[in-house]
């Protein structure tokens, strides 16, 4: 690295620090957010006969890829598929029986807005996971599960961070539930 650093070892470790106790801070607003959606949900889970189908775009999807290999160590049936592949022909993966969860943090991406009237005419059940609670997700789905967080831990509050760690969090909750 030939760039020059204009920060010292402190800056560093400040930095690291507001990190995670800003995301810390988050995850402790979005418990209060668990409701009746949190227990409908992980009853539905619980009901259905097959897996669940979990998507997302973007960073959203990273996590739903994560949420879907904790759901698959802790006995709870799962897959991951893509809102954009979705969209161009993979939703022959979704049964009859599954229900699906879909995270998105605005809930207003023009995948999504595409990709919901289409899974809501398969009549699955939809569990939305949202950091907007106004949004065409929220409004499309049978259930709503609250991940809105004040802000990201980003500096620039643009770097989904705590968004990402809210849901990720949110995800682990309905597992651990589920067990």
């Amino acid at each position: 690295m030939n760039a020059e650093i204009n920060f010292s070892r402190t800056d560093i470790l400040e930095a690291g620090k507001r990190t995670i106790l800003e995301e810390a801070e988050a995850i402790h607003k979005i418990s209060s957010f668990l409701d009746d959606d949190f227990i409908d949900s992980v009853t539905a889970i619980l009901e259905m006969k097959g897996r669940v189908i979990v998507t997302g775009i973007g960073k959203s999807a990273v996590i739903a890829n994560k949420m879907v290999a904790t759901f698959n160590s802790t006995g709870t049936s799962a897959m991951f598929m893509h809102a954009a592949d979705a969209i161009h022909g993979d939703l022959g993966m979704i049964r009859k029986e599954d229900v699906i969860i879909c995270l998105s943090k605005s809930g207003n991406t023009p995948e999504i807005k595409v990709l919901l009237p289409l899974l809501r005419s398969r009549g699955n059940i939809l569990i939305g996971i949202t950091g907007d609670m106004g949004s065409y997700l929220a409004e499309q789905a049978d259930l709503v599960l609250n991940t809105t967080v004040t802000k990201e831990a980003c500096p620039n509050n643009l770097a989904p961070t705590s968004s990402t760690t809210a849901q990720l969090v949110m995800g682990d909750a309905l597992a651990v539930a589920l067990l």
